[in-house]
């Protein structure tokens, strides 16, 4: 209800003109269609500046507890992720996973554009992080090809804690898309899911221009936060 209102009239024509973003490539978007447009992830407002460079809608996968917060806040968060294109989901492993895996192929049949970011979670360090193999399970079973997208610079405009990007040129490279025909029927084959993720990372790479680290993103996260309290110093127990 809310993404042609918030697209059209108040989200997209304030941010197109106050930031500008710029775009190449978007005439590799199919025009019709289900297709997987996979993108780096390094801003929150990656989700907002792909959808306004494209003239197709463009849903994404998020999590529910977005849409089931309380009071005003709640309703204008749940308002807002509406309007991006937001499909709840609730996250973890096991069953959580499934349902996501299943909410988004059931996007991808009827024709839609979903935006998925493969690595997981936001990039730590603006380095493009292993891709999740859920992305070519959702492909192979669509049978939709995968677009492979770069965003450029969001980190820049609006890094990880910032709430409203700075007024710094960002922009979306779209290159062409993957093919998945040679993977038909191979959504159970872990070797064959890890290949066709690889090529979508090393395609979205050549386009963002970022360092590859090969390991998982948000384990690297954990690691980072587990070294952040080791090294904060110990309260002095002497201390009135």
């Amino acid at each position: 209800m809310y993404y042609g209102l918030f697209k059209h009239v108040l989200i997209g024509p304030p941010v197109k003109t106050y930031y500008r973003p710029w775009s190449e490539g978007t005439e590799n978007v199919p025009a019709t269609g289900g297709a997987i447009l996979a993108s780096n992830h390094l801003s929150f407002s990656d989700s907002i500046f792909l959808p306004l460079v494209l003239k197709r809608k463009v849903l994404f996968l998020g999590k529910a507890e977005y849409f089931t917060g309380k009071g005003m806040k709640g309703w204008a968060t749940k308002a807002f992720m509406e309007g991006s294109g937001v499909i709840p989901v609730h996250r973890g492993g096991g069953r959580a996973s499934e349902a996501a895996l299943r909410t988004g192929l059931e996007t991808l049949q009827a024709g839609e554009l979903l935006g998925i970011y493969p690595e997981g979670t936001r990039s730590p360090d603006g380095r493009l992080y292993r891709g999740k193999t859920g992305v070519a399970r959702m492909a192979i079973e669509a049978g939709v090809p995968i677009v492979p997208v770069a965003m450029i610079d969001t980190h820049i405009a609006q890094p990880i804690g910032k709430k409203v990007p700075s007024r710094h040129p960002v922009g979306v490279r779209i290159g062409e898309p993957i093919p998945i025909t040679a993977y038909a029927g191979r959504q159970d084959d872990r070797e064959a899911l890890r290949e066709l993720t690889d090529s979508v990372m090393q395609a979205i790479a050549a386009l963002s221009g970022q360092e590859y680290v090969d390991r998982d993103a948000a384990q690297y996260k954990h690691q980072l936060e587990r070294e952040a309290r080791a090294a904060r110093p110990e309260p002095d127990a002497s201390a009135p």
